[in-house]
């Protein structure tokens, strides 16, 4: 029963991400197109990263991954 909540904080947080990357998109737009090389590194190794933690069943550092992985892709996707 305590893994299915830690599983759902999780959840929860990722769907945070979403809209978090969103807002980080509208604030910082000068920054993304400096840098939309770096960002894309960024998400490449964050997804590297989640899987590894899904290898190793480590919810923490899956989760953690992904979360930066969501909020970095959301914010390139923004125009």
């Amino acid at each position: 029963m305590q893994e299915i909540f830690k599983i759902l904080i999780g959840i929860g947080i990722l769907i945070l991400g979403f809209f978090i990357g969103e807002i980080l998109a509208k604030k910082t737009k000068e920054e993304l197109k400096a840098g939309k090389k770096w960002f894309k590194i960024i998400v490449y190794l964050s997804l590297l990263g989640g899987i590894a933690g899904m290898l190793i069943r480590s919810d923490v550092l899956m989760f953690s991954f992904f979360f930066i992985a969501l909020v970095t892709s959301r914010s390139l996707k923004r125009k």
